[in-house]
């Protein structure tokens, strides 16, 4: 978003994601796909431009 240029503003009025979707992103919370997949739409980029997998320390 930075890098872009975006606000969370214009991720809620023009990419559609809501206020709580947006504090589940910066809380580094689980997320549904379909929102990943309006990210990057909205800010055309790869998925890995946006997530990074950390393994799990819990067996």
């Amino acid at each position: 978003m930075e890098h872009k240029g975006v606000s969370t503003y214009v991720l809620r009025e023009k990419c559609g994601i809501d206020s709580k979707t947006i504090r589940r992103l910066k809380s580094n919370e689980n997320i549904e796909t379909k929102t990943i997949d309006k990210l990057c739409t909205f800010l055309e980029c790869g998925i890995d431009d946006i997530a990074e997998f950390i393994k799990s320390e819990n067996k």
